[in-house]
């Protein structure tokens, strides 16, 4: 979504007039889960997906409507309806979006600012138009009423505490004591910063799993001790290269780490690798991972255990990394790590589709 906000920005402060479609709701196999977005602008550009590819072109038609002064909408599209197959929705799923003008009093810009600062936020939009932002005890933008307002800050903050987005009902409470809020549907989004990826060692193999992990949405750091590796120009893909020890820029960095932060340890000398690993280990990171073959893990696993690494931090490493591709080279590899990372992240089990049954994409 961070490419489909900073477009979006761009729209409203040159006030080309755009479209916003999002996914509401979705049942069964659905390829996008509620908050993703299509945006369409008056000139017929498209940026963005709420369905894989199977609507879209059903989503950019109504959206040109809209443009045209018709009402927002929601439509629904689901694989038992005519009107799905002709539109391409065969997976197995409904989606259900709301296709909706974006106007300049909807304050994207504050979600896109806040984003580049790390900070979590949401956007809370009525179906009918308007929106505000909510983050970090502050709030931008109204949806017209103060009491209306309050109460969709008290349902943004619970769906930011859990980082989820779709349809919640506010009001129906007396949002100050006094004045009782009708209720109404909004829609939240919710917007995370991006999960850190932390790669050790500025090895050949770092240079494609930084640009991999950025196109899936990380925050790279590239970091080597050795400053002939640690050029910055090596790894285009990297938010940071940092040249330093390892361990020592780990513990700097400590109280940032979190359950959504990936470590990859590339560097093959236990000298950098080891000290770094236990750190990592004992940290709140939810993947930690170490390159090297089986020798060099057993050797690893002895050198951390006389560090005082215990048998529940083991458990915690992957090491050889990866997933089993079969592929060779750093290409390759980095394909292998992130599918790994990804599979831990989202709960996948790493085995072919086709040897699964249910669902494709779960809800």
């Amino acid at each position: 979504m961070r490419h489909v906000i900073d477009q979006a920005v761009a729209w409203q402060r040159s006030g080309t007039r755009f479209a916003m479609a999002t996914v509401l709701r979705t049942w069964g196999s659905a390829p996008h889960a509620p908050g993703a977005s299509m945006l369409v602008s008056e000139g017929g550009r498209i940026v963005g997906s709420v369905s894989g590819g199977c609507v879209e072109a059903a989503v950019c038609a109504i959206a040109e409507e809209v443009l045209a002064g018709a009402a927002p909408t929601v439509e629904r599209w689901g694989v038992g309806d005519e009107d799905a197959f002709a539109v391409g929705l065969t997976c197995g799923g409904t989606i259900e979006v709301l296709i909706r003008e974006v106007g300049p009093e909807v304050p994207l810009g504050r979600v896109a600012a806040d984003l580049a600062a790390g900070v979590p936020v949401a956007l809370v939009t009525p179906l009918d138009g308007g929106g505000l932002a909510v983050g970090g005890g502050t709030v931008t933008g109204s949806l017209g009423d103060p009491h209306a307002d309050r109460a969709a800050v008290l349902a943004a903050d619970g769906m930011l505490g859990r980082a989820a987005s779709g349809l919640v009902t506010s009001g129906n409470a007396a949002a100050d004591g006094a004045a009782c809020v009708p209720e109404r549907e909004l829609l939240v989004q919710s917007f995370a910063p991006r999960p850190r990826l932390l790669i050790f060692g500025a090895a050949e193999f770092a240079r494609p799993l930084a640009g991999i992990g950025a196109a899936l949405g990380h925050r790279v750091t590239v970091c080597d001790a050795r400053p002939a590796f640690a050029a910055p120009e090596r790894f285009p893909g990297a938010d940071e290269v940092v040249t330093d020890r390892p361990e020592r820029w780990f513990r700097t960095q400590e109280a940032l780490v979190d359950p959504g932060t990936a470590v990859i340890v590339l560097t093959h000398d236990h000298r950098f690798d080891v000290p770094v690993l236990a750190l990592a280990l004992r940290s709140r990171a939810g993947y930690v991972g170490a390159m090297g073959s089986r020798r060099t893990h057993q050797d690893r696993l002895e050198r951390l255990r006389a560090a005082g690494t215990t048998d529940a931090e083991f458990a915690r490493l992957r090491s050889p990394v990866g997933l089993d591709l079969g592929g060779r080279g750093p290409e390759e590899t980095a394909v292998s790590i992130m599918a790994e990372i990804v599979a831990v992240r989202r709960g996948g089990t790493g085995l072919p589709l086709t040897f699964r049954t249910g669902p494709v994409h779960t809800v």
